[in-house]
């Protein structure tokens, strides 16, 4: 029996919804990075930071490359780069729209300006 589409999609969005994951991939937006920076820009145990990047790997919107002792990871292609593009932009929109609503509910529970004085 085939997978629905939007089961698919579902467990993609699935396996982004860690933030480690996103993390790795806003790092690998500019290029392959090695896994002792990413260490270093995430700051998390290296067991974790391994479990993450094998997600990632699995998926397949990542690759790795070993150069001796170094393994670097990119992305596999641009896509990804614009899916977090697309995810900030709407996040952007969403927040711009709360602090709006904020803003009015703060006005709202304003006390009243007092009226001037007559001259």
């Amino acid at each position: 029996m085939q997978v629905p589409l939007y089961q698919v999609k579902a467990d993609f969005f699935r396996m982004l919804g860690h933030p480690v994951r996103i993390r790795v991939l806003e790092l690998l937006q500019h290029g392959p990075v090695s896994v002792r920076d990413l260490l270093a820009d995430i700051e998390i145990e290296p067991s974790s930071l391994s479990q993450q990047l094998a997600v990632l790997r699995r998926s397949g919107i990542v690759v790795s490359t070993r150069e001796g002792s170094t393994v670097r990871y990119e992305l596999a292609g641009g896509d990804v780069a614009d899916l977090l593009r697309a995810a900030r932009r709407i996040l952007t929109e969403l927040l711009t729209g709360q602090n709006q609503i904020l803003a009015e509910l703060q006005q709202a529970d304003a006390p009243p300006r007092p009226l001037p004085a007559p001259r």
